[in-house]
């Protein structure tokens, strides 16, 4: 007897990828659309204004593109694992250095740190690494100083790294009172896609091109970063057009503009809910921050998403227990917020 019903899950796995792959530009394409039925005009404005803007940061785009791919070729991801050697105080600062331009995706970066954890690596250096890989990236720091400027692309490099080593410091100071002695929750092992190059790092290969693999993988590499971020760019340059349009510079300014704390801590708060992804933030925030936006509140509120959006909050949820968890939220909060005033001050004075 012939089972019909078996083609179906596959059908389904199969539409479900697609829709995971796709969806941000269905999202694009959705707005386009609802734009040539409602406001054609805006539609045709939208449509150059993010062409415009892709071509005028193609060349950062390349760069951050060729760095990623030179990365994944040589492995030279791989030296993460000297970050996590030494005495503790130096693991949370080479660990907040490493977490800091360290170029993992970041589907990797969670088992990374449950292999870390499970290795017996202290939750201090672990942390320390934690809050600042999703701040930024060498391909981030290209395109941070390509849509924004290269003083904002150094600050928050700073921040990441600040942040990372002021969280490390705090949990080591917890530690040592006796608290979390078991940060993973049940059943979380070591496996994963980034635990393999700590438990056994490989030598960095810099003349990747000499051996057919590595070449392969610069270009695989090259290749998804390459949609990755024009999938992303695209959509977020959309939405920069439609609130450069839409959304009264006035209403920007009153917000989220002038000096003071409240604009940052806005912005610090708008961070966790409103941030869609690393590079997708960037255009959004260089518009805010043309209609008015106070400089310190768009780093605020690039470091408070980068670090505890919705996506990266549910990882951390599922990986760690609720105290750690916890923690890693207060620590993301506050950060976000000191950094947006330091930044803030560096613009004043």
């Amino acid at each position: 007897m012939t089972d019909t019903t078996l083609p179906i899950p596959g059908l389904r796995s199969m539409l479900r990828h697609v829709w995971q792959d796709q969806r941000v530009w269905l999202a694009s394409a959705a707005i386009l659309a609802g734009l040539v039925i409602f406001d054609t005009p805006q539609a045709v404005d939208s449509a150059i204004f993010a062409g415009g803007a892709l071509l005028s940061t193609a060349p950062f785009l390349i760069l951050s593109i060729g760095i990623a791919a030179w990365a994944g070729a040589t492995g030279a991801d791989n030296l993460i694992a000297r970050a996590f050697t030494g005495a503790p105080l130096l693991m949370i600062g080479l660990g907040a250095l490493a977490g800091g331009i360290s170029p993992f995706c970041s589907c990797g970066v969670i088992p990374l740190i449950a292999a870390l954890l499970a290795m017996g690596v202290p939750l201090s250096a672990v942390m320390a690494f934690w809050l600042a890989s999703p701040i930024m990236d060498p391909s981030m720091f290209v395109l941070t100083a390509g849509v924004l400027d290269l003083e904002f692309a150094v600050a928050k490099t700073l921040a990441a790294i600040g942040l990372g080593v002021f969280g490390g410091a705090v949990v080591h100071l917890m530690m040592k009172g006796g608290a979390f002695t078991d940060p993973l929750r049940e059943g979380i092992g070591n496996g994963g896609c980034g635990g393999a190059r700590i438990r056994a790092p490989k030598p960095v290969v810099w003349r990747f091109w000499a051996e057919p693999e590595r070449r392969a993988k610069f270009g695989k590499t090259a290749l998804s970063t390459t949609l990755f971020l024009a999938k992303w760019l695209t959509l977020a340059f959309i939405l920069e057009s439609l609130m450069l349009a839409w959304i009264p510079a006035e209403t920007v300014t009153a917000t989220l503009g002038g000096e003071g704390l409240l604009p940052i801590v806005t912005a610090t708060l708008v961070g966790v809910p409103a941030y869609l992804n690393g590079y997708a933030a960037l255009p959004l925030v260089g518009g805010l921050i043309e209609q008015g936006m106070a400089p310190g509140a768009g780093m605020a509120f690039l470091v408070a998403g980068g670090v505890t959006s919705i996506p990266a909050a549910m990882a951390v949820w599922a990986l760690a227990r609720p105290p750690v968890f916890l923690l890693y939220l207060m620590l993301s909060l506050n950060g976000a917020f000191t950094s947006g005033v330091l930044f803030q001050l560096w613009q004043i004075l």
